[in-house]
């Protein structure tokens, strides 16, 4: 009788491995006996030794602490923090070598998850990267933890402990981290900064505005949205266009059709669609956070053809009788089955998905697949460099018209 995982391996023990697969997370996967150990730090095909940092009945989780033979793609991370802060998952891997990684992971969650293989249906995944090509100063919008000792920080890898922080290299440069990092801030605080396109700064603490404006002007193409600084948007500075570009492309919405738009926060990409759609289509939003709600109330304000429904997804589409086009950009927990069900059964001709988590958009793709939709194409891009996560846009349409 083969023994259980706690035997085979234990908390705080060091083993030398092979490296294999990435896996999803931000992860590795090894094996030792027969023990699948998730593995941060490393990258396939390397020899390393390896801490055992936890144990469950099923998989261990463990960190690289020494190389022994080196991947040509390792990198001297640019950061101090690397492997230590928790938030950057791949500063030890090249730019090239992280998308071709995430693309993988793509891929490999497509196939376990959704039953899809992507490579079978023509798609390829690229994932497309942006400016800043360094991948580092990108992040428009940061969270910090608060230590014991009042500095700011992130929460290590799996952990409560914060990891003070003097500086953050993907921060965008206008948040000024040093600056921060030389305040003494209350332990029990949680410090939150954003930066928009009109160069505002704005700087709140456990949710109380301390600094800057509190509305920001965020401007995406022709547009210009005013958005409150604890309202979600997208934190790459690329992010919000691009997208934009992508669901448009997607969609390819005409004059008069009528847009559900999902999970639609202060209202991006219902902002770019009212062209499209034109005076005689109609748009409405469904959005549960109150905050972003509001901002998309203020932001539509007089849009006859816009309206806006506060609540969950799953509880405000009965309200809605047609959609011949349907967006969404749900959490990382993505729509779940029956927000699908309930999508499908107005037959829009086009949904378009936009996802930051790979899992849950091929477990929702799959759905939709088994539902009657067949996938038209996805695209990957590169939002979180030196970091696991991934954003995704995907195009649905009808097997059968």
């Amino acid at each position: 009788m083969e023994s259980n995982a706690q035997e085979r391996v234990k908390v705080g023990q060091v083993l030398q491995v092979e490296i294999g697969p990435v896996a999803h997370g931000g992860h590795f996967i090894a094996r030792h006996n027969g023990q699948v150990i998730f593995v941060r730090h490393g990258i396939s095909n390397e020899i390393a030794n390896i801490k055992i940092t936890s144990v469950t009945s099923k998989i261990a989780h463990a960190d690289v602490i020494e190389v022994i033979q080196a991947s040509p793609n390792r990198v001297e991370p640019p950061c101090k923090y690397a492997g230590k802060c928790g938030g950057c998952d791949f500063q030890h891997i090249n730019l090239s070598a992280q998308r071709e990684l995430k693309s993988a992971v793509i891929k490999e969650q497509f196939v376990r998850i959704g039953r899809i293989d992507l490579a079978s249906l023509g798609f390829e995944i690229d994932v497309k990267g942006f400016e800043p090509q360094n991948g580092l100063h990108w992040r428009t919008r940061m969270d910090f933890a608060v230590s014991a000792n009042g500095q700011i920080g992130f929460f290590g890898a799996r952990s409560n402990q914060v990891v003070e922080v003097k500086d953050c290299l993907i921060a965008d440069t206008r948040i000024s981290v040093s600056e921060l990092a030389s305040r003494a801030w209350k332990s029990d605080a949680k410090v939150e900064v954003a930066v928009s396109t009109a160069n505002e700064v704005s700087i709140t603490r456990s949710g109380r505005s301390i600094s800057g404006p509190t509305q920001l002007v965020e401007k995406v193409g022709p547009h210009s949205l005013t958005i409150s600084p604890a309202s979600f948007w997208q934190s790459h500075k690329a992010a919000p266009v691009e997208l934009v570009k992508a669901a448009l492309r997607m969609l390819e919405a005409k004059s008069g059709d009528h847009l559900l738009d999902l999970y639609s926060g202060v209202g991006l990409f219902a902002a770019a669609l009212l062209k499209e759609v034109g005076d005689q289509g109609f748009i409405t939003l469904i959005e549960s956070d109150k905050t972003a709600v509001a901002d998309a109330r203020r932001n539509f304000a007089g849009r006859e053809n816009v309206k806006i429904l506060q609540g969950l997804v799953a509880q405000q589409l009965p309200i809605v009788k047609k959609a011949d086009l349907i967006l969404l950009d749900p959490p990382r927990t993505g729509a779940g089955e029956i927000a699908i069900k309930q999508m499908i059964k107005f037959t829009p001709r086009k949904i378009v998905y936009v996802a930051c988590d790979p899992a849950a958009l091929a477990r929702d793709a799959k759905t939709l697949i088994d539902s009657g939709y067949k996938l038209d194409h996805i695209e990957a891009f590169d939002l979180f460099p030196m970091t696991q996560h991934i954003e995704c846009v995907a195009g649905f349409s009808p097997a059968k018209r």
